[in-house]
């Protein structure tokens, strides 16, 4: 028995995955077993986490056929000994007293999940830093900060769990964006969520090449998830309602960009009635707080031309990949 189990999914990361459990394994919190689940990687992934459980006892491997990611985070969830459980993605890294920091939250607080922040990490670029947030919330004020998702982020990875949380909940295998799928029902059972939002999590942002990015119908589950959310969500109140369909036309616009993105807008039949369900919520947009300046003139771009709209795209894409 451990207090903490860490759960790292690893598939064809042997470029990440040195840093990724380096990271883990120099934390000042000590008392944590570390569960590395090989999904069945092509590469030399799989004999790394065996090399990685000779050298250190509290490194656990699991091998098993491929099955995604959140096949990789069941079976890690299967096998834990912890009294509460961590994700990290192995293409990721954390600060040396991330899990120090959520432990003593969790604990302290008596809550049943924790969460930090997050710093995007894109290749060339310094990290974004933003405000700290850091106080023990009802789980209705948690889920609103999480659907308004300016400083507290829906990612299965920054998050302390009590284990007990997991006893019936798994993530939904072969679904993309597991974690919004999961994150609503999660909420729900819990009492109190401890939030100190300094960010110790480093999430590393691979961007294609404009040119040869491609478009999976597997991103329309993306809007599935908060479409499925929003409706969970009815009767809790103005408030929430209307952050779960902000989420819902963020989803959409996020699917809207990758199709631009990928050039795919003749190929993909669903662009037209993604375009018509954001017109529709054109005044929504508008007025609601959370979309940034930028989402807006984008917006209003869009209620004149897609092909104005997917200018904006392209050159916020030129942007973060220079």
């Amino acid at each position: 028995m451990c207090e903490i189990s860490i759960i790292v999914p690893v598939y064809k990361v042997e470029k990440y995955l040195e840093k990724c459990v380096d990271s883990i394994l120099a934390q000042t919190f000590t008392d944590f077993e570390l569960i590395l689940v090989d999904d069945g990687s092509p590469d030399r992934s799989g004999a790394m986490c065996d090399e990685y459980a000779q050298k250190d006892s509290r490194v656990r491997v699991i091998h098993k056929e491929n099955g995604g990611l959140s096949s990789a985070r069941n079976a890690g969830i299967d096998v834990a000994k912890g009294r509460y459980l961590g994700f990290v993605d192995s293409d990721d890294y954390i600060a040396a007293d991330m899990y120090e920091l959520l432990y003593q939250e969790i604990t302290q607080s008596q809550a049943d999940l924790a969460i930090c922040g997050i710093y995007d990490v894109y290749e060339g670029k310094d990290p974004v830093t933003k405000s700290v947030i850091h106080k023990t919330v009802s789980a209705d004020e948690a889920l609103l900060l999480i659907l308004q998702g300016n400083n507290i982020s829906v990612h299965a990875v920054n998050k302390l769990y009590r284990r007990e949380l997991f006893q019936n909940l798994r993530y939904p295998e072969g679904k993309y964006h597991e974690d919004s799928f999961v994150i609503v029902d999660l909420l729900e059972m819990c009492q109190k969520v401890a939030i100190n939002s300094q960010q110790k999590y480093f999430y590393y942002h691979r961007l294609g090449s404009i040119n040869t990015e491609k478009f999976s119908d597997k991103q329309f589950e993306f809007i599935e998830a908060w479409e499925i959310n929003e409706r969970k969500l009815k009767g809790k109140g103005q408030a929430i309602e209307a952050a779960a369909h902000q989420r819902v036309c963020f989803a959409k616009f996020m699917v809207l960009d990758k199709i631009f993105s990928a050039n795919a807008e003749k190929q993909v039949p669903q662009t037209r009635s993604l375009i018509k369900d954001l017109r529709q919520n054109y005044f929504f947009i508008l007025r609601d707080p959370i979309f940034t300046k930028n989402r807006k003139i984008a917006m209003t771009s869009l209620m004149f031309s897609r092909s104005l709209y997917k200018k904006f795209v392209l050159l916020q894409r030129q942007q973060l990949a220079s």
